[in-house]
């Protein structure tokens, strides 16, 4: 199980989310700066690379900053 708060790479969406919780089957997953949780396969779920992560925080920056305008 991933420890809560890691941030996670998943393949079928192709998207870096935080690791929430593991509901039944399924990973739960929260967009880097907030939204909307996804359910992901825990079993293709592997950690992110600072490349994804940093990708995913400005990702999450730009939308805050496109709300304020």
């Amino acid at each position: 199980m991933e420890p809560e708060g890691q941030l996670v790479y998943d393949p079928r969406t192709r998207r870096v989310g935080e690791y929430r919780d593991k509901i039944g089957p399924y990973a739960m997953l929260r967009p880097v700066g907030g939204g909307r949780e996804w359910e992901a396969d825990p079993e293709t779920l592997r950690p992110a690379t600072a490349a994804e992560r940093l990708a995913a925080q400005v990702r999450a920056v730009n939308r805050r900053t496109k709300r304020r305008v």
